[in-house]
């Protein structure tokens, strides 16, 4: 841990550990950049390059993720996650609000500090955002049967620990990806609890409903983990507006940095 990790680390609550901050470029006003499930700030590596010319772009490890402390006794609930997150824009001593992008898990948690902490964020981008609803809450069928479809994937996942960790390594080898997918040894708990407590279970349509700023959602046509039915109910949000990015999927490829680039200026 250097100097200024250790400084962070002293202006934080006690059992709230401060993030790592992967990165920390350019000047302007500030974006505060969250990473999904199963991944690090190298997520943005497409992104950061392409803004930080006129902003500041601070990309952050989630708990549990990249060079981030693993805590023994974490749940990895979406409340565990937000409090790091906020303590670690705390000790950032910020002197504006700042816009707040998240990827996939990411987003799901943004969207929650953005609610909570509404005097902090101007604005929130939801990249790829996995919202869902409960099966209780879909009428449709097909799309109460497609949420059924998630709910199983995700339990496979957590529930075949070695095909999941091996099936995550090849992709990411086969798509140049690095640290953009890796499930470990290091990050088997932070990944299947993040996905038990944060993704199967959310809130994440009540949390953009009560967000106060402005609200860009930017997914690709091709993203298997959208949700269109929880789509169209965002949608009709008067505060949301909607960028569908073809032939794109779940990942921050080139063309999506650009739209997310876009949006943000």
């Amino acid at each position: 841990m250097g100097w200024l990790q250790r400084i962070r680390q002293r202006v934080a609550p006690d059992r709230t550990p401060v993030l790592h901050i992967a990165s920390d470029d350019g000047d302007g006003p500030v974006i505060i950049l969250i990473h999904g499930i199963a991944s690090s700030a190298a997520t943005f590596r497409n992104v950061v390059p392409l803004l930080r010319d006129r902003y500041r772009c601070v990309s952050l490890d989630l708990l549990g993720f990249g060079a981030s402390p693993t805590p023994v006794d974490a749940t990895y609930t979406i409340e565990e996650h937000v409090a790091a997150i906020n303590v670690t824009i705390k000790s950032l001593a910020l002197s504006a609000p700042f816009v707040l992008v998240g990827h996939s898990l990411g987003s799901l948690l943004a969207a929650r500090v953005a609610a909570q902490y509404p005097a902090q964020v101007s604005r929130l981008v939801l990249v790829s955002p996995p919202a869902y609803l409960s099966q209780s809450e879909i009428g449709d069928p097909r799309e109460r049967a497609r949420m059924g479809v998630y709910l199983k994937a995700y339990g496979f996942m957590r529930d075949n620990k070695d095909l999941t960790m091996a099936t995550a390594s090849t992709i990411s080898r086969v798509l140049q990806l690095g640290t953009a997918l890796e499930v470990t040894e290091h990050n088997w708990n932070p990944f299947i609890l993040s996905l038990k407590n944060c993704v199967e279970s959310q809130t994440t349509v009540s949390d953009i409903a009560n967000v106060q700023v402005p609200i860009d959602v930017v997914y690709g046509a091709l993203d298997p983990f959208i949700a269109s039915g929880t789509m169209m109910i965002i949608e009709r949000m008067r505060h949301v507006t909607m960028h569908r990015v073809e032939a794109n999927d779940h990942l921050v490829r080139m063309r999506l940095a650009r739209e997310i680039v876009a949006v943000i200026n």
